[in-house]
């Protein structure tokens, strides 16, 4: 189901509008075969780990969610789900992705979220902080509508990333389709947020090496037997990238 809700701002704004991309067909190739589907995978079971102590049936917002990654998770974990998208093109592949999960598809501004203050019980945000034309002003509203938790995705300075300009032509060599994007210290992100009431509780790295090398291996199975001395030896803990973490309202804020 889809409800429209005015763009604000006047002419001229620029728009939040990432997710444009990040929920069209061509993006989702970027995950489709056995390597996508682990990314997914691994995605997917980090989210729930974080979001594992909220109460069956929360109201959960993904925003810029209309890619699906994690929508349907968290359906199928029982909780009431809005997805708001930039432009009603986001929602375009929804009930394909969704594969017949009830959820709720909005259409609203960005960068000011058409919802009271905290509307949600949390938040979730993937693939848009490292696009976003302002990063610090989208945490902050993830935080205005999050009541508990807010959960989302970056790519940390902590890792090879850091190397990723120099590689970014074989990088799009490779992936075809890929775009730049910006890097985050951990630090820098947890006290974006606590600026505005939240306290970064959990993180989650998810893979030690690029994973553009796994793109281009083409074998899942590979990539796990890569990734696993990382985890047992908590390199992926420290050095991993993108990083999910889960920010939590502090109390009295």
């Amino acid at each position: 189901m889809t409800l429209s809700r005015r763009m604000a701002g006047g002419p001229g704004q620029v728009r939040e509008d990432a997710d444009i991309e990040t929920s069209s067909e061509d993006y989702a190739r970027r995950f489709a075969g056995p390597v996508g589907r682990w990314f997914l995978e691994v995605q997917a079971r980090s989210t729930l780990e974080l979001l594992a102590r909220l109460p069956r049936a929360s109201t959960i917002l993904d925003v810029g969610g209309g890619h699906g990654q994690v929508a349907g998770a968290l359906v199928d974990a029982g909780h009431s789900v809005t997805i708001v998208g930039s432009s009603e093109d986001c929602g375009a592949l929804l009930p394909a992705r969704m594969r017949g999960a009830a959820y709720q598809f909005e259409v609203g501004d960005l960068r000011a979220l058409p919802y009271p203050d905290r509307a949600f019980a949390a938040v979730t945000c993937f693939r848009l902080l490292p696009h976003s034309v302002d990063w610090r002003h989208l945490v902050g509203e993830l935080c205005r509508v999050a009541d508990r938790s807010v959960v989302a995705d970056y790519p940390s300075t902590r890792s090879v990333n850091q190397f990723a300009n120099r590689f970014f032509a074989f990088k799009r060599k490779v992936e075809r389709n890929t775009r730049p994007f910006e890097m985050f210290s951990p630090n820098e992100v947890a006290r974006e947020f606590a600026r505005h009431g939240f306290q970064v509780r959990a993180e989650r790295p998810q893979f030690l090496l690029p994973m553009v090398l796994y793109r281009m291996a083409g074998s899942d199975r590979l990539g796990r037997l890569t990734e696993n001395p990382g985890r047992w030896l908590g390199l992926t803990r420290l050095l991993g990238s993108p990083v999910i973490l889960r920010a939590d309202r502090v109390a009295g804020s």
